[in-house]
């Protein structure tokens, strides 16, 4: 197949693949600024979300969002010019960090560690209600949600305005599975897959999981399968113990010339379906042109509805989000058929059904006991066990 005869079969989000990575005249005179700009220094989210607008994964944003979008995608999940956009992508510092800084100059932007990793030309700063930002983005205002709490301890201040990174670092810890926007998209086109599933998770993947994506795998021409590696809750698996579990089910489970394995940089926000419908706009950029949703997706705790991620999706035409979700309902492991269905394909009596959960992992391995193979293939459940007891 000739690659030059092969098109994009989707456009990235807002028609256009952002590229805010500093060319080489750009790092150098931002460098020999380095010691004279005010400095401010990033969380892990933040810089998180300065990767993700600077590769694309983000676009159309080209920076943090000013007062105007902020507030559209808070109340109305839309951007001003009226693209969707459902979670909000802020700077939020102090008011001591904030008052000294002056609209229209550059910021230097540092990592957690105090590297120098980026510029924000800082076009507004506004103060806003983290009450307001919470009860409409995670549909409550408890401190007990972990999104709620970070908008909580977060500055009172955005600061917003375009953003470089200044350079693309490898990741530290899984460098051959960084692929960016442009690369996976290049990627898709030379395998000649017109049609591609994204799979999005922060939990070890389990046979919920496998089941669902195969039966998308069905349909699509090649998956992207996509693991969360930013910033999560504590009590959750780490993103090294996660990314092992992924290459054993590559290596034993999947059909290798249709998986592409890679890491999604982006932090949890923990938002249920308004960010499910960010995930999916994610992977649209990343090349995606299907995206998998399946039972509270992006959930924590009872703060929504079981399939309230899927229902959000009908509040937008298709065409404005540009992603198909591939809606599926809860899986389990039926005893009656042993295999894994839905209620859709099981004749089963609910006595009969064995549902599995990240949480139900997590629980289990925690009591010291090695999850069923009706929850993870052995030799994932072997893996994570190995992990738990190393980590505690």
């Amino acid at each position: 197949m000739v690659m030059s005869a092969i098109k994009e079969t989707i456009a990235p989000h807002g028609g256009q693949l952002i590229n805010r990575i500093a060319t080489a005249a750009e790092k150098a005179e931002f460098m020999a600024q380095a010691d004279s700009l005010p400095r401010v220094t990033l969380d892990r989210r933040a810089t998180s979300d300065l990767v993700m607008i600077a590769i694309g994964g983000f676009s159309p944003l080209q920076g943090f969002m000013e007062q105007k979008d902020y507030e559209n995608v808070v109340d109305n999940m839309r951007l001003v010019n009226g693209i969707p956009w459902s979670v909000p992508v802020t700077l939020s510092v102090s008011e001591e960090v904030a008052d000294p800084l002056k609209e229209g100059s550059w910021v230097r932007l540092d990592d957690p560690n105090g590297k120098f990793i980026g510029i924000l030309e800082l076009t507004q700063k506004y103060h806003y209600s983290k009450a307001h930002e919470a009860t409409h983005v995670y549909r409550t205002d408890e401190d007990k949600h972990p999104g709620v709490k970070v908008v909580y301890e977060q500055g009172p201040v955005n600061l917003a305005g375009p953003v470089w990174l200044l350079e693309r670092d490898a990741h530290p810890l899984f460098p051959k599975y960084q692929i960016d926007p442009a690369e996976s998209r290049a990627s898709f086109i030379e395998r000649g897959w017109s049609t591609v599933v994204g799979f999005q998770t922060r939990n070890p993947i389990h046979r919920a999981h496998e089941y669902i994506i195969k039966c998308a795998l069905e349909i699509v021409d090649g998956l992207f399968l996509h693991p969360l590696v930013g910033a999560t809750k504590s009590d959750d698996i780490p993103a090294d113990v996660r990314m092992r579990c992924y290459e054993i089910m590559m290596e034993n489970y999947f059909p290798q010339q249709r998986v592409i394995l890679a890491i999604n940089p982006s932090a949890m926000r923990y938002a249920g379906p308004r960010e499910a419908i960010f995930h999916a706009l994610i992977r649209k950029n990343y090349g995606c042109t299907h995206f998998i949703v399946g039972r509270d997706h992006a959930g924590v705790g009872d703060y929504y509805g079981t399939y309230d991620a899927q229902h959000i999706f009908d509040q937008f035409e298709p065409e404005e989000l540009g992603i198909t979700p591939l809606k599926f309902e809860h899986a389990f492991y039926c005893t009656r058929t042993e295999q894994m269905a839905t209620s859709k394909t099981s004749p089963s009596k609910k006595e009969e059904r064995i549902h599995l959960s990240g949480t139900k992992v997590r629980e289990m391995l925690r009591r010291g006991e090695l999850p069923p193979p009706q929850f993870s293939r052995p030799k994932v459940a072997a893996e994570l066990a190995r992990a738990m007891k190393i980590s505690s």
